[in-house]
């Protein structure tokens, strides 16, 4: 990947947010689709609060990651099919500085999105946390981080809107089912234990449970936000390397 110029993935960034803010219903999915959720949720176990307790917080991580997944493939596929990054690509414009704009610019609405789900869940829905929100909000907006790299990556293999959305149960729903939400991962095959170890959920659900059970931060919840985070920068190190598909 090209060094990056602040300033061509700054005016890239700020592009990317440009159109997104004319597009309401995109907006809405992003930041108030997960709030809603979580809302749902709790009033579900109304009468066992602490099944919220226990499932709120991983859950607090996976909604942003599936909702910046969605969005972002089928929003970067939009740019692909209708030229718009060989046109941007033709210009002094490296790939380094584009796939870093739009992590920036939908890497804000993130920060946006986890906090506002994070605040509410601790502020109003009750969340009953033994760590610090702080920590929650962290992992979190690393796990929206992570679904915006994902989704720019796969928007390379999608030829149309529809195939963006089929990688959906492709890429997130065997993550979801291994990352240990359901049953823990020590219960599970020792083969799928071992898939469920090379999934970047699993992490995230960890890290989150660590939060939810331990007033200090632990070296596991370090080791889980470092590969979160690390797995994000791979993915969009890779997203970046699909731009020659589609760039003479």
């Amino acid at each position: 990947m090209s060094v990056m110029n602040a300033a061509r993935t700054t005016a890239t960034a700020t592009r990317v947010l440009r159109q997104l803010r004319h597009d309401r219903r995109t907006i809405a999915l992003l930041l108030l689709v997960p709030c809603l959720l979580l809302v749902l949720l709790r009033y579900m176990f109304d009468g066992d609060p602490r099944t919220f307790d226990s499932i709120g917080a991983s859950l607090l991580g996976i909604f942003p990651l599936i909702m910046m997944f969605l969005v972002t493939s089928i929003a970067t596929l939009r740019e692909r099919t209708s030229g718009t990054l060989e046109r941007l690509l033709a210009m002094p414009l490296g790939k380094a500085d584009l796939i870093a704009g739009y992590a920036l610019a939908f890497g804000a609405f993130a920060v946006v999105q986890s906090a506002l789900a994070t605040g509410l869940a601790v502020g109003f829905l009750g969340l009953d946390v033994t760590g610090s929100p702080w920590l929650l909000l962290l992992v979190a907006v690393l796990d929206a981080v992570l679904g915006t790299a994902l989704g720019l990556f796969v928007s390379a293999f999608a030829a149309s809107e529809f195939q963006a959305v089929q990688f959906l149960p492709a890429v997130i729903f065997p993550q979801l089912l291994l990352c240990g939400l359901f049953t823990p991962r020590s219960n599970m095959h020792p083969v799928l234990e071992k898939i469920s170890d090379a999934l970047p959920m699993s992490y995230a659900v960890d890290g989150m449970t660590q939060v939810l059970t331990h007033t200090d931060m632990t070296t596991t919840f370090v080791r889980d936000v470092l590969i979160v985070g690390g797995c994000a920068l791979l993915v969009l190190a890779l997203g970046a390397a699909t731009l020659k598909r589609t760039t003479p």
